[in-house]
């Protein structure tokens, strides 16, 4: 089972790419690999099954680590399937570790005992999140970009229209200048708390962002648009210039 990025370790649950960039960007991917570490019960699932949206973001990576590089910023992400534990979860989520995803039984997510969600929470979860608080903290007035993919559509749902999406739950510093700048230069609709609602207690931004008053924003790009490097690199120049005018007003 393959990461979608050769940059990742594959003997830590966290990789960070560009730890030496200044700067206030800190761009966190928290779905960035299907990846399900050998010291993992099995899942059970088929590879076409690990390959889809249930099991990690695709092109996310690939997106991250260039606006990365466009920002002068640190990528931190993952190394482990959100099948294994999601780390845009709190710990008391019901859907912290899930058992059925878009249609799919994840079987070794069935019997899990306490020990072993216990277990998950603390190698995995909880040390992707310590590098990213280490990360924010090295930079005082540090600004938390949190990158994801959605898929086109859900099974038995209709087509989503917007190939990108700003979600927020109560600060909109950043995020209403950045869905105008987006919305300059982009032909499709942007998604305002679209696919999802931006209100999700404990997740990545609630937990690094909201409580320290950081500006932050969470970006979903439709996976279909950043499905190649090109696309990848296409959509994080457009993003990266979005983020610099909006955080251009803020300053004034």
């Amino acid at each position: 089972m393959s990461s979608p990025s050769a940059t990742i370790r594959s003997d830590l649950p966290f990789s960070i790419a560009g730890a030496e960039r200044g700067g206030r960007w800190v761009i966190a991917c928290d779905h960035a690999t299907n990846r399900v570490p050998p010291d993992v019960t099995p899942l059970g699932l088929s590879s076409e099954d690990m390959a889809r949206h249930i099991a990690y973001d695709p092109g996310a990576l690939g997106t991250s680590l260039a606006l990365g590089e466009a920002l002068g910023a640190p990528v931190v992400s993952s190394n482990f399937s959100r099948l294994v534990i999601d780390p845009n979860r709190g710990p008391d989520d019901p859907t912290l570790i899930m058992q059925l995803y878009d249609g799919s039984i994840i079987p070794g997510n069935r019997m899990l005992t306490r020990e072993g969600r216990a277990w998950r929470l603390e190698s995995y979860h909880a040390a992707y999140h310590g590098a990213l608080a280490r990360t924010l903290a090295a930079r005082p007035d540090a600004i938390l970009v949190s990158i994801h993919s959605f898929t086109p559509r859900l099974r038995g749902r209709p087509f989503r229209p917007w190939e990108v999406g700003v979600l927020f739950a109560g600060d909109r510093r950043l995020s209403d200048p950045l869905i105008a700048a987006l919305a300059a230069h982009t032909a499709a609709p942007v998604g305002i708390n679209e696919p999802y609602g931006g209100d999700l207690p404990g997740d990545t931004v609630d937990r690094h962002a909201l409580g320290a008053g950081r500006l932050n924003a969470l970006i979903e790009l439709r996976n279909d648009v950043i499905a190649t490097p090109g696309g990848q690199r296409d959509w994080a120049g457009k993003l990266a210039q979005a983020l610099q005018s909006a955080l251009s007003e803020i300053d004034g």
